[in-house]
């Protein structure tokens, strides 16, 4: 065990991002808990910005009734604001038991630029994963999470509705089924690129395939879900993954929705299927979507990498940028 002594100075000052009031953010002193013997530090290399859940906190547009269920693993604070809020940093371990000691691992922590968990809370990131690629571990689990809840099949067609991160890792996974055609439906022409790399289609809206098997919506606008029900198939499956906040949704459940036995199924990466708890802990998915981060094609999805002390200037533009996917914080 390193002495966490000989790193007190270097901690003093750090430092962690809050959403402080509707539209704003400001990096504030971080308390570090007393260590003990399964603790570890960690400095911070990479965080990952979770562009659509930390734009609906930003906002305070998370609703009372999921105040509870919203909180992040180590949030510190109680919406709507202050909070202390976000899941994805990835660092070195810098004081803790011999075997993590140097090690590059993942942790579902908020912005801080070092921090100190229990060893279990860590996931050890594989040796050629870049620390920037591994911070797209949750979002990567999201989409895991998504395919256990659509059950897709081998020569399945699919469709994902929205090319944000979490549509595009979904259709990343989709599209490694054997012989599945995946197309990705989105407003913004130049996710073509990205998509075509993942080995999917791509179409704008007014392009909509139809007749799909399974389709995933992840847009979060009422077009979007319209467009992913017009797309399925009858009797097909429609897994909602948009979380929405406090927003209300108009759905068109009218017309050939029942005619057509269509279902429409929420899937939320807080629970896992009833058919795999027993078997699946968290970590255990969370260490398998990292595993599934090993393919440098999915470097494309970050989009822009901006500097710890620059976030409280540079969030707001960025939730705000259509164009924006992955944000990385670097720290120095």
């Amino acid at each position: 065990m390193t002495n966490f002594d000989e790193f007190a100075a270097r901690t003093e000052n750090a430092r962690a991002l809050w959403y402080t009031a509707p539209g704003a953010c400001a990096l504030l002193a971080a308390k570090l808990p007393v260590p003990d013997g399964d603790s570890v530090r960690i400095r911070t290399k990479a965080s990952g910005v979770s562009r659509g859940t930390e734009r609906l906190v930003w906002r305070g547009n998370v609703p009372r009734a999921e105040w509870q269920r919203m909180r992040a693993p180590f949030q510190e604070g109680d919406f709507p604001f202050p909070v202390k809020y976000g899941y994805a940093a990835a660092g070195i371990v810098e004081a803790g038991p011999d075997e993590y000691l140097g090690s590059s691992v993942f942790c579902l922590h908020p912005h801080q630029s070092v921090f100190t968990v229990s060893a279990g809370h860590v996931v050890r990131i594989p040796s050629g994963i870049p620390l920037e690629r591994a911070v797209l571990a949750a979002n990567m689990e999201t989409a895991l999470n998504a395919l256990w809840d659509g059950m897709p099949s081998p020569g399945d067609h699919i469709c994902v509705v929205g090319g944000g991160v979490v549509g595009l890792l979904t259709a990343y996974l989709a599209a490694r089924l054997p012989a599945t055609r995946v197309t990705l439906v989105d407003v913004n022409p130049a996710r073509r690129d990205i998509a075509e790399a993942f080995g999917c289609d791509f179409v704008l809206p007014e392009n909509l395939p139809d007749d799909q098997d399974l389709v995933f919506h992840t847009s979060a606008t009422a077009a979007g879900l319209h467009s992913a029900l017009r797309a399925a198939g009858d009797g097909a499956t429609v897994i909602e993954m948009s979380w929405y906040g406090d927003e209300p949704v108009p759905a068109l459940l009218g017309s050939d929705f029942h005619s057509r036995r269509l279902v429409l199924k929420s899937s939320q990466v807080g629970r896992i299927r009833a058919e795999r708890r027993d078997r699946w802990s968290f970590k255990r998915r969370l260490e398998t979507a990292m595993s599934l981060l090993a393919d440098p094609t999915l470097d494309r999805l970050i989009s822009h990498r901006i500097p710890f002390d620059s976030a409280p200037e540079r969030l707001p533009d960025l939730f705000n940028d259509p164009d924006a996917l992955a944000t990385v914080l670097t720290y120095e």
